[in-house]
């Protein structure tokens, strides 16, 4: 049976550097899924991850006081990534591996579907991924964890470290302007 966070925080805090090894063991995927979705790259989402571990180390001793420390690991790694955004907000592009994230998340979603459903899902995907860079950061990320991680409104606000009044607030505004967008983009075509 796995050892439960706060007893594995509490030996990490007290100098336990196999508690620190079991941490990122535990952490890692999570928290580069969570930038990877914010950056759309491997090597920054890489750099997330590894910042953030980095400062939880050498900050252990205020983790004593952290009472959720999944949701304190995401703030931080969430932060960082927007900051990391904000630097390169005019040169970001979608990659093809970003593409490639969703069309297999689709597929795996739907099944087996025909050559043409797969070039109609991999372009919607590639729009609904271009109009998610031209979201404001806290809008951006807020869709993320909701819609694609699938982490509660509660979760995204202790995480960020805002009232969940303001994720629901972000939450529509973000979705609206994606609406927005992707109408611009396709139409009515849904509607026939």
């Amino acid at each position: 049976m796995a050892e439960s966070v706060p007893k594995l925080v509490q030996r990490f805090v007290s100098g336990d550097s196999a508690a620190f090894a079991e941490i990122v063991a535990r952490y890692r995927q999570k928290l580069y899924s969570v930038a990877y979705r914010v950056l759309g790259n491997h090597l920054d989402a890489d750099e997330v991850v590894q910042e953030t571990f980095v400062r939880i180390y050498h900050r252990r001793k205020e983790l004593a006081d952290v009472t959720n420390f999944t949701s304190f690991l995401i703030r931080i790694a969430t932060n960082y990534a927007i900051d990391l955004l904000r630097k390169k907000r005019g040169h970001t592009q979608t990659s093809d591996e970003a593409l490639l994230t969703g069309e297999v998340q689709l597929e795996l979603a739907r099944g087996v579907r025909t050559p043409t459903e797969l070039f109609e899902d991999k372009e919607v995907m590639a729009e609904v991924l271009m109009a998610l860079e031209q979201l404001p950061p806290r809008q951006k990320i807020t869709a993320i964890l909701h819609d694609i991680k699938g982490f509660t409104k509660r979760e995204i606000a202790e995480a960020l470290g805002c009232p969940e009044a303001t994720v629901r607030s972000n939450l529509h505004i973000a979705r609206a302007k994606l609406k927005k967008a992707l109408k611009k983009r396709f139409g009515d075509k849904e509607q026939k």
